[in-house]
Order: C-alpha cells, then structure tokens, then sequence
C-alpha cells in the first residue's frame, strides 16, 4: 500500500466531505424555507387576505403560522452553527443544542390550539419547558465556572 494511504487519513477525508456535504444541504434546505416563506407572505399580501382580517382569532393563527415559519428557519440556522462548529472545532456544543431544542418546543407551543389542547399534555409540554430551560441554565453555568486553559 502507498505510504500516504491511511485508514485514519481516509475517515478524516470521508468525514470532511459528509460535513461539507450535509452544510451544504442544510443551507440550500433554509434557501428554500426563506424563499417559500417570503413566497407565503407575497400571497398572504397579494391577495388581500393578510389585510382583510376580521377577528382576533384569525390575526392570532395567522401570526402562530408567521412565528412558525420563521422558528423553523431559525431552526435550519441554529442546526447549521451546530454542524460549522462540529466541522472547525470537532466537538458538539450543548448549548447550541439545547437552543435547538427550545426553539423546537417554541414553535411547537406556538401552534397550539388551546382551546382544543387537553389539560395533561399541556402539563407535559410545560414540564419539557422547565426541563430545557433548567438544562440551558445548567449548561451555560458549567462552561462559565469552568477553569479555563493557559
């Protein structure tokens, strides 16, 4: 075999390329949400349906579905950082990964009908909350008093 053919020099090589493969596939998938959520105002503006709101109920689904939207692009974003910072530093950042999660859980709770939610799964949704929250807090209190190099 050639003196420059490794097994290690060969996965580093493969891992390189799926991380600029799955960046890449990342951003165009948040091209595209941008692109069809920008798409989704246009008409929601063209039409005169956007204008024309009649009641609060409806103004406050049209906004879940606006919020929405835009937590799903930052989301792509967030997931994105995590993928840069994994493929820069070769370690994944549990802060980042903690955001994630609650901007899942955000829009999840954004688009909630709460009149037709029942009592205990909201109970639940309230406890994945707390839970995400104390994580975060917990995560960012470590990296803060932990001792830090030289």
């Amino acid at each position: 075999m050639p003196s420059w053919w490794s097994a290690d020099r060969l996965s580093s090589a493969l891992q390189r390329l799926i991380l600029v493969a799955v960046q890449v596939f990342l951003l165009i998938v948040i091209v595209l949400a941008v692109v069809v959520l920008g798409h989704l105002v246009y008409l929601g503006i063209g039409d005169g349906k956007l204008l024309a709101i009649d009641s609060t109920p409806e103004f406050q689904m049209r906004l879940q579905n606006a919020f929405g939207g835009a937590l799903l692009v930052l989301l792509g974003l967030e997931l994105l950082e995590t993928v840069r910072t994994y493929f820069t530093e070769h370690r994944i950042r549990l802060e980042v990964i903690m955001i994630v999660a609650m901007i899942a859980v955000s829009r999840h709770i954004i688009t909630i009908d709460f009149e037709h939610a029942d009592g205990l799964w909201l109970l639940g949704v309230a406890s994945l909350v707390v839970a995400l929250a104390a994580a975060y807090y917990l995560i960012k209190r470590s990296t803060i008093d932990a001792p830090r190099p030289g």
